[in-house]
């Protein structure tokens, strides 16, 4: 079973209207952790949600969604406090840009009172990053957890919002920390250029896979995906795979949905271990980047983060 946990929010996406209005916006379900375990849980993969969540009726949108989706909702913890609101701005050609509204919201109080004492056994991977590792008491309750867990697959999408980081060497020096503490580190061409400005993909990936982590996966867009595998023996290998060519409406919830359906993959075939992923083949590696393309392809497009059901991924050539 694969255990998600962070922050899950309201996303404002903005709405062109017919009738020389201002642009609206329209609330969605979303929260980079909350759209991949939605994500998991379609593709099939047995999937559960760790976080605080409100009570107030967006809590209820939120909470209705997962079950909807057969994510696990077991170790999610309630409260009176108010969801995350963050508002999209859409621009062609641009990554999407946000402003969150998060000051005393439920996600973000995620407290270590909120965690389990013991994982359940058959959990075998414990996925983090994005916005609530820029939030506290959030980012350090998770901190707490992955470092505690740390016998089991680890598996990290930093998924950078500048406008949430204050303060960037600090947050470097926690990211690095994290990644070193990672299996596997999902990481976005965006994301490297915030990081290591001035390092190339190989170069980034490279140094990110000495800090510890067995497989580094950078998305690339358009670009497809890289993931490079450290070997035992310290050798790498590298696997490659390109994007599905499909009209893009917008890719919200892009990356969210690779990283889904990467580890939805890992998890269904038997390759969710540490020894199982050390012995991964180019070509096992190379499938597993494909499928995940292939699901990310599919929800760039339609509007909003509405990743693809397992029969649809598979009836894309």
């Amino acid at each position: 079973m694969i255990l998600i946990c962070g922050e899950a929010l309201i996303d404002m996406v903005p709405m062109t209207v017919s009738d020389g209005r201002p642009e609206v916006f329209s609330p969605c379900p979303g929260g980079s952790p909350y759209n991949t375990a939605v994500a998991a849980g379609r593709l099939g993969a047995p999937v559960s949600f760790l976080s605080r969540l409100s009570k107030d009726f967006f809590g209820e949108i939120l909470v209705k969604r997962l079950v909807q989706n057969k994510v696990g909702i077991d170790m999610v913890a309630r409260s009176e406090q108010n969801t995350t609101l963050a508002f999209v701005k859409l621009e062609p050609g641009k990554e999407p840009r946000y402003i969150f509204y998060t000051a005393g919201a439920a996600d973000r109080s995620f407290s270590q009172d909120d965690l389990p004492a013991v994982l359940p056994a058959e959990i075998d991977c414990v996925v983090f990053g994005s916005i609530a590792m820029t939030m506290e008491p959030a980012a350090s309750t998770i901190e707490a957890l992955i470092l505690r867990e740390r016998n089991r697959v680890i598996s990290f999408d930093p998924n950078i919002r500048p406008v949430m980081i204050h303060d960037k060497d600090a947050y470097i020096k926690r990211y690095e920390k994290w990644a070193a503490a990672s299996t596997i580190v999902k990481i976005s061409g965006a994301d490297i250029d915030f990081i290591y400005p001035g390092l190339d993909l190989e170069g980034a990936a490279r140094k990110i896979l000495e800090m510890g982590p067995r497989i580094v996966v950078c998305t690339l867009g358009t670009g497809g995906a890289t993931a490079l595998l450290r070997r035992d023996s310290g050798s790498p290998v590298r696997a490659d795979a390109p994007i599905v060519d499909l009209p893009v409406v917008d890719t919200i919830g892009a990356g969210d949905t690779f990283h889904g359906a990467l580890l939805s993959y890992l998890e269904l075939r038997g390759k969710m271990s540490a020894s199982a992923l050390a012995s991964l083949t180019q070509g096992e590696l190379h499938d597993a980047l494909y499928f995940a393309n292939k699901a990310a392809s599919l929800v760039c497009s339609r509007q909003g983060a509405e990743p693809p059901y397992l029969a649809e991924v598979e009836a894309l050539s």
